[in-house]
């Protein structure tokens, strides 16, 4: 069972940045993959980042390469997502997602169907 439970969203202008945070709760916590996950109204949930917590490799979506970074702390079992640049696009409810036991590589590491555990959201707004 994993526990998951976000903080750090806001509204901020485009520009500017925002670091969201995911503490995650789990007695096998190095065998997860963690994700940043978003979803507008009207749209599907598309993956974001996602960091594989045995090798450390790391995946990104092609619209946020560059400006989103993925982190790790193990210490507090947390996970950020630094979001610079923000464009008002990147509006949307930010969501963490914790999955094990799949092969990690580019076509997986951020599709929803790998990831069986989710948080509540948090709301990141970007206004032009």
């Amino acid at each position: 069972q994993v526990q998951l439970v976000e903080t750090g969203g806001g509204s901020v202008q485009a520009g500017g940045s925002l670091r969201l945070s995911c503490v995650a709760s789990s007695d096998t916590y190095r065998s997860l993959t963690l994700a940043w996950f978003r979803q507008s109204p009207g749209k599907e949930r598309e993956g974001v980042a996602s960091i594989h917590l045995r090798s450390y490799s790391t995946f990104y979506d092609d619209s946020v390469k560059g400006r989103f970074t993925i982190t790790e702390d193990s210490a507090k079992r947390t996970i950020y997502l630094q979001m610079n640049s923000l464009k008002p696009e990147d509006t949307a409810m930010y969501y963490c997602a914790a999955g094990s036991e799949f092969y990690y590589y580019s076509i997986t590491a951020l599709s929803a169907r790998n990831y069986a555990y989710w948080g509540q959201g948090t709301q990141v707004t970007v206004s032009s």
